[in-house]
């Protein structure tokens, strides 16, 4: 053990005032004993300072100090929490804040997952030299496409939970663990319930017990180029973001799409960037021994110009081979996008429909809506009306399957999937659903990525459905196998077919074209 990590004494100071517009933000500074002055990590939570205490006490173990800082509205600092919208002069007030302190040591770093990652890219709002790295977990830097609305529907499973939760952790005892565990079976009843609520912008108060304005907020502005969404939007400020950055997520995290999008912006920025995707759901990876090696070398690198990085610029988990590799760019070189054409008979091959074909069909009800199939990504686990096994989806008239010939070889999949749909509808506001499965000869298939896209339109054309990116291999003998729906509730909200947010409900019905003319197809990156 290194004489770093034998550090053991560790100083608390609490409820420390950070003055910021408007009132102060509240801190715990947790520093080595022996070392007032020692390097220094920033952490900004939403999550109350004593939930989020672990991390910053095994980093003060290791030498370092951190400054755990709860987030306006949050943990007894002043104001209203607004859920994705930071107020923009908290991050200068915090950063001159800092420069002041007898024990800032001239430098720092950040570090954090989820929410507590987002916080870092608002942190790059503002210009900091003495940045010198960014550790990133399953975090975006956008609240719209990258977490709330994806292709345009809204996440609302995952994100009337959040809400539900962060008021009941704000209100007085909300930020205990055992209180929580207690609570969560009721909890659960209650969001279950409040899924189905119309209109959908009054399920809070079901979910919650109250109104959550944040929440309601989001519901009014689901056009992502609204200006509702800009100060949430950190995508273009790369240029302020550290020298090094250290970005992590889980092929099972909700935030995987942003992530490696941000990690691909964040090196044409010039940035050294270190991309981790392991087998883990939202939170899950932070304390893997895989990554805590990982990032602690960033930190001893970045903060005392010690030991040396990561020389491979990306790792990822390949599922299927239950492998990690190694790869110098991502996707990796020789892989290339290649379409698997939907054929009309059901059929998934690699070779184009060469003939005219009458299109399948499937009417989606927003009353009877279809089901996720319960192997995606979501923040936590609570089991909403899923169904775990794919046949069962299969059995439904609202689904259309895909199933490809058994391979003869290995198919390796590295990076982007997205398909190509030519359809038509009877009502212009519906949604498309794409799955991609690994069908083993025996067995429960394998979701290996998906996506969504919300439509406008119901005249003849081509739709580009964005799903999850995906490092699988599909092994000799197995089948791929995609499923085309209308929806995936209460995963995303259901698609009312009427264009508004009210009570009103239209079912719709799409045909799915796969002729000569008109050729569906999922690109794979393979």
């Amino acid at each position: 053990m290194s004489a770093v990590a034998r550090i053991l004494r560790v100083r608390v100071e609490r409820d420390l005032p950070v003055p910021v517009r408007g009132g102060a933000l509240r801190a715990d500074r947790y520093s080595p004993a022996a070392d007032p002055r020692a390097p220094l990590v920033l952490m900004r939570t939403p999550y109350g300072r004593r939930n989020t205490a672990l991390l910053p006490e095994l980093l003060a173990r290791r030498g370092y100090q951190v400054l755990l800082l709860s987030v306006r509205g949050t943990g007894g600092s002043a104001g209203r929490f607004q859920g994705w919208h930071l107020d923009p002069g908290d991050a200068e007030d915090t950063l001159a804040w800092l420069r002041s302190r007898p024990w800032f040591p001239g430098a720092f770093a950040t570090w954090g997952a989820s929410f507590l990652g987002y916080t870092q890219w608002d942190l790059a709002s503002q210009s900091a030299p003495e940045w010198k790295a960014a550790i990133i977990q399953d975090a975006p830097s956008g609240a719209y496409d990258s977490a709330l609305y994806n292709g345009g529907a809204f996440a609302l499973g995952d994100w009337l939970w959040w809400a539900q939760s962060m008021t009941a952790m704000g209100r007085p005892g909300g930020e205990s663990v055992i209180g929580n565990l207690v609570r969560m079976p009721g909890a659960t009843r209650r969001l279950k319930r409040a899924v189905w609520r119309l209109p959908l912008e009054e399920a809070d108060i079901d979910a919650a017990g109250e109104r959550i304005d944040y929440y309601r907020e989001w519901l009014r502005h689901p056009d992502g180029n609204d200006a509702f969404w800009r100060t949430t939007d950190h995508r273009a400020d790369v240029a302020n973001m550290p020298p090094l950055v250290h970005i992590a997520g889980g092929w099972n995290d909700i935030f995987l799409s942003g992530t490696v999008a941000d990690a691909e912006a964040l090196r044409a920025s010039g940035r050294r960037v270190r991309l981790l995707i392991g087998p883990w759901a939202h939170g899950r990876g932070v304390f893997s021994r895989i990554s805590m090696r990982e990032r602690l070398a960033f930190l001893n690198h970045a903060l005392r110009g010690k030991g040396p990085l990561p020389q491979d610029s990306t790792k990822v988990y390949i599922s299927g081979l239950d492998a990690w590799r190694e790869y110098s760019s991502w996707p990796p070189e020789g892989f290339a996008s290649r379409p698997w054409y939907l054929h009309a008979g059901g059929a998934l091959s690699r070779t184009a429909p060469d003939d005219a074909a009458e299109p399948r069909a499937f009417r989606y009800d927003p009353a009877d809506p279809t089901p996720p199939s319960g192997d995606e990504a979501v923040l936590q686990g609570f089991s909403r009306g899923t169904l775990r096994d794919p046949r069962a989806l299969e059995a439904r008239s609202d689904v259309l399957v895909y199933t490809g010939e058994e391979l003869t070889d290995a198919l390796d999949l590295r990076g982007p999937v997205s398909a190509t749909l030519h359809t038509r509808a009877d009502g212009p506001h519906r949604d498309l659903v794409v799955r991609l499965y690994d069908l083993p000869p025996k067995g429960r298939a394998h979701l290996v990525t998906y996506g969504i896209l919300r439509l406008d339109d119901a005249a003849d054309g081509p739709a580009r459905v964005a799903l999850r990116p995906a490092a699988h291999r599909f092994a000799p003998g197995h089948r791929l196998r995609v499923h085309v729906c209308g929806g995936a509730f209460p995963l995303w909200d259901r698609n009312l077919g009427t264009g508004e947010r009210g009570t009103a409900m239209r079912a719709v019905t799409q045909q799915v074209f796969a002729d000569r003319d008109r050729p569906s197809a999922l690109h794979l990156t393979a």
